[in-house]
């Protein structure tokens, strides 16, 4: 029964995942690349769609990233400090002190540092490993070594 419990967590720990891996498409539009193109996503590697993936890569990265950091995000000043908690900061400020939407602004701008804090330290290990694997397309024979190097490499770092 543990195991049934255990099992249904599964999707949400991978969208969770996911989320923090991709959620940051100003600094991965090789994973979001990858995964368009992969065997499993129906779309063929032709110049078409790889002319049309990278377009929508550019568009992304100008239109969400950009308009969201200078309309939004450069605005939340706090004494010359910015970032996910100085936003938090603000934003508690402008309610209630005594309240429940304090306390939610709060529990929010921690989960957002905590997602901060898990996409630097899964971004350099997927990055790490990705680099590491294309030693494989020179000679197969380094397949075993790959995720040991990998940690080696990172260990390093």
């Amino acid at each position: 029964m543990a195991d049934a419990g255990h099992d249904g967590r599964k999707p949400g720990l991978a969208l969770a995942a996911l989320g923090v891996v991709f959620g940051d498409i100003g600094t991965s539009p090789l994973y979001a690349m990858h995964v368009c193109f992969a065997p499993g996503s129906g779309l063929a590697p032709t110049p078409d769609n790889v002319l049309g993936v990278l377009s929508l890569i550019v568009w992304a990265l100008l239109l969400v990233v950009t308009a969201k950091y200078v309309a939004f995000v450069l605005r939340a000043d706090l004494n010359g400090e910015g970032g996910i908690l100085a936003l938090m900061t603000l934003a508690t400020r402008r309610v209630a002190p005594d309240g429940t939407p304090r306390r939610v602004l709060v529990g929010l701008g921690l989960v957002g540092a905590a997602l901060l804090y898990g996409d630097g330290m899964l971004t350099p290990a997927i990055s790490v490993l990705s680099a590491v694997e294309g030693v494989k397309i020179a000679t197969p024979l380094f397949d075993p070594f790959i995720i040991p190097l990998t940690v080696a490499v990172l260990a390093v770092l």
